[in-house]
């Protein structure tokens, strides 16, 4: 792919990742692609640190932010995401804290192809800054219902809270395009559609 199509031109790191997810497998991911929700959504979040010396810095700035998205479907367990769930009864209850290490987070990737839209967007958690490139991928990654229900399992509120809210629904709901473009990295190449055409994340944030 040539450099003018690629939709990052400097070098991005990555901070952290998290995902979104909903109470019921009806719903739960920030995007949807032909109106289709997910049960839960990956976002690994990157910074542009070719530009800015600082992540916080990044958030503010254009470019600043990359995000890539992976729907996540019920399906079959998935082995590289396990490691994940297993330490999630650890940090059940907020503030909650657990030493994570050896964890290769390119494991949540879809293994059997890398398409995926973009567009310029914002963050969907405060302070909903237009910095970020997204990269939604085309391809989602199975996890078992069992998983799904750790990350269910766990609570908004602190152990010696009286009454326990439990951690669900916790995406942005869907958003207009507003005009924006979504490209695809397919068909055969990065190329520009109108956001009304095809398969595609039919909204913005």
């Amino acid at each position: 792919m040539s450099s003018e199509r690629r939709p990052l031109k400097d070098p991005y790191r990555l901070c952290q990742f998290h995902f979104h997810w909903g109470e019921s497998n009806a719903w739960g991911s920030e995007h949807t692609v032909d109106r289709r929700l997910y049960p839960a959504e990956l976002h690994l979040v990157h910074w542009n640190a070719e530009k800015y010396s600082l992540f916080e810095e990044a958030v503010m700035e254009e470019n600043g932010l990359a995000v890539i998205g992976v729907f996540l479907k019920v399906g079959k367990r998935h082995e590289g995401l396990q490691k994940l769930v297993d330490a999630l009864p650890a940090v059940r209850h907020k503030d909650s804290v657990v030493e994570f290490t050896k964890f290769d987070p390119a494991c949540l990737l879809p293994s059997n192809t890398q398409d995926y839209w973009a567009y310029a967007g914002s963050l969907t958690t405060p302070p909903l800054s237009e910095s970020v490139s997204w990269m939604i991928m085309k391809q989602h990654i199975e996890v078992s219902h069992d998983q799904l229900a750790v990350f269910r399992s766990l609570l908004f509120t602190s152990a010696e809270e009286e009454v326990q809210k439990s951690m669900v629904n916790n995406f942005r709901v869907q958003q207009a395009l507003k005009g924006r473009t979504v490209r695809s990295s397919f068909s055969p190449f990065l190329q520009e559609e109108p956001p009304a055409n095809g398969p595609r994340p039919d909204h913005a944030h």
